[in-house]
């Protein structure tokens, strides 16, 4: 389901002829899981580290190797470094060349601290030797970044595939679970965003909202304590920093601001900020035009839509879930549910600007809101590829389609708001969009430099 380009890659990577060493991290539920066994599917050995102590380690996974290489197991080994050089002995006699993949390394580092060592002079030497070609995946981009990212770091430089596995598309979500409806797509990703594991649940309800609640309101639903599992299963935990997203949750989104609330100095915020955003559970905006680092006017909110839902939903109503019916849980979600979309409508629409040059007229590069206090705010600021046009727009969210009169009315609002205060674009072509849910039925009467864009042109933007 949406990932047939990292298949490719992986598949490509296999196809090395001197061995390979691939390196896959995301934030979990993302689905690496999945992937990375669908790759494995045509003869490759899959197998996924635990917390259990490093002896259990190595028998598990010398079993887990002897399906594709008969009496690995026959053998006690007393390390790793022991267990690989026979593993590649054993490999080219058979000719199996993998993939041999080593999924949740984190906890085979806590019960290894010098396994980083072995596997460097493995892929230096063995590996290539006997053509295998061996991947590593875990949910730390820390850990990542000391295995194989950083300069410093033992295997840095010697992967033939590396990357980072984001959140499934949003346009995906459209077929997956909307059943071809653009607006009912927009719904659906408000509430589970692109996470793969949360679409395979919803898939078993026929109504949304049936959905939310057995899965999420229910204090019995699979999700109705996800956010808390997310931070324990980090290694180490992540669980101190559940206070920062509650903070962000209920709305609170300036640093200066959760200092006060989590009642901490902004200094010390600097590092836990940090470690949330390497976990993909925070992202930090700044203004369009304002330089992305040591921006005063930055914001931080919480980067995925069902983190949004679940934070400003059943966090601070979690008494009240416990004790109400269906009918009352279902109330509170319909009373949220509004801003909730509208807010992920809006980083939508920002994220498909790059994608819509064909419905815009001209291409534009990323786009992203601009605000200063005291004065106006913009929804969308886009410079053109040439540099010569400035793209505003106005995001609007409405559950029925708007009026030609709606339309009007933004441009007309949007038009008078002038140019935001960035230096350097005072001058440049100034060209609109209003971003509407679905199309008026009637005609707009709008000046030929103001377009209109809808969910259907957002979400085929953002397959």
């Amino acid at each position: 389901m949406g990932r047939d380009d990292e298949l490719r890659r992986l598949e490509r990577a296999a196809r090395a002829g001197d061995g390979a060493l691939v390196v896959v991290w995301g934030r979990r539920r993302v689905g690496k899981t999945r992937l990375l066994v669908e790759w494995c599917r045509k003869g490759g050995v899959y197998w996924v580290a635990d917390t259990s102590a490093a002896p259990l380690q190595l028998r598990n996974f010398a079993e887990t190797v002897a399906g594709q290489l008969p009496g690995f197991a026959d053998v006690d080994y007393r390390d790793w470094a022991t267990l690989l050089r026979r593993l590649a002995r054993e490999a080219r006699a058979a000719g199996f060349r993998g993939p041999l993949v080593i999924d949740e390394l984190p906890y085979l580092l806590a019960s290894t601290p010098e396994l980083p060592a072995m596997l460097q002079n493995f892929v230096d030497h063995e590996l290539k030797q006997a053509q295998l070609v061996l991947a590593l995946a875990g949910s730390s981009q820390r850990m990542m970044q000391g295995l194989a990212l950083s300069s410093e770091a033992p295997l840095y430089g010697r992967a033939t595939e590396l990357f980072k596995l984001a959140p499934l598309p949003p346009g995906c979500i459209v077929d997956a679970l909307a059943a071809g409806d653009a607006v009912q797509g927009v719904r659906a990703y408000a509430t589970w965003g692109g996470i793969p594991r949360y679409w395979e649940l919803a898939e078993a309800f026929d109504d949304h909202r049936d959905a939310v609640d057995a899965l999420v309101l229910d204090p019995r639903g699979p999700l109705h304590d996800e956010p808390n599992r997310l931070l324990l299963e980090e290694l180490p935990s992540a669980i101190a920093l559940r206070p920062i997203l509650d903070v962000i949750g209920a709305g609170g989104h300036r640093l200066s601001e959760i200092a006060s609330r989590v009642g901490q100095p902004a200094t010390s915020l600097a590092r836990p900020v940090a470690r949330l955003q390497e976990l993909d559970l925070v992202l930090r905006e700044t203004p369009f035009g304002d330089p992305e680092r040591g921006a005063k006017r930055a914001l931080y909110k919480l980067a995925d839509p069902f983190l949004a839902l679940w934070f400003s939903l059943v966090a601070p109503k979690r008494s009240s879930l416990v004790q109400l019916p269906r009918a009352g849980r279902l109330r509170l979600f319909d009373a949220a549910s509004p801003r909730l979309v509208s807010s992920v409508w809006e980083s939508l629409c920002r994220h498909a600007v790059p994608r819509l040059g064909n419905n815009l007229g001209i291409e534009y590069g990323p786009a992203a809101r601009h605000w200063s206090a005291g004065g106006n705010e913009w929804d969308l600021v886009a410079d053109s590829a040439d540099g010569d046009a400035l793209l505003l727009g106005e995001v609007k969210w409405t559950e029925k389609a708007p009026s030609p009169s709606d339309i009007e009315r933004a441009a007309q609002t949007l038009i008078a708001k002038g140019a935001p205060p960035i230096a350097g674009r005072d001058k440049r072509e100034r060209r609109y969009a209003v971003f509407v849910s679905q199309r008026p039925r009637g005609r707009s009467k709008l000046p030929s430099n103001v377009a209109v864009i809808d969910a259907r042109d957002v979400m085929e933007a953002l397959r």
